[in-house]
């Protein structure tokens, strides 16, 4: 099975290959840098929008370079509030060579009010860099292995979400 992902980012990268190994078999897949349309730190529906994005640009990629894949997707992670309290969640989209869309979402994690705006204007990677005087977390364990002191991964998160967004691909009858 050949899936493009629209990011060069290693974590997400893996965690999209941990979900798909988990129903599929001979998965091959291969990262490649596309732009989410969307700000650096995606809010609210943003998050979404980039994701979905980002799955699209991705298609429209691989027809320009006559690349030809099973699945195309993308992950954003972003600040949402609409549960009523700021969380950081990862948005899933996937489609098939047919155009059938997945979306799945991961679990989300708690933003204190303080860093709200600070996250707001920058991004989360870089505050919390600063706050745990690390560098490019993003890229690596993510704040939320330090959050969670390893017990849940960036990859971890990644790999829910692209789980989520499988189960019409999975389940014929969970379908659109």
């Amino acid at each position: 099975m050949k899936v493009l992902i629209g990011t060069t980012n290693p974590g997400k990268i893996q965690g999209a290959k941990n979900a798909l190994e988990k129903y599929f078999n001979h998965v091959e897949i291969q990262g490649i840098k596309i732009e989410s349309n969307v700000s650096e730190q995606p809010i609210g529906i943003e998050t979404y929008q980039g994701a979905l994005n980002r799955v699209d640009n991705l298609i429209q990629y691989a027809r320009e370079h006559h690349l030809v894949a099973d699945y195309f997707m993308a992950v954003e992670s972003g600040l949402v509030s609409e549960l009523g309290f700021w969380t950081i969640t990862n948005i899933a989209v996937i489609k098939n060579a047919q155009g059938e869309v997945g979306k799945g979402s991961s679990a989300s994690f708690p933003v204190p009010e303080k860093y709200v705006e600070t996250i707001k204007k920058e991004t989360l990677g870089a505050v919390m860099d600063r706050i745990f005087n690390e560098k490019d977390l993003r890229s690596s364990t993510g704040g939320i292995g330090l959050l969670t002191r390893e017990v849940v991964t960036r990859i971890d998160l990644t790999t829910q979400a692209f789980v989520m967004a499988l189960t019409p691909f999975i389940n014929q009858v969970w379908k659109d």
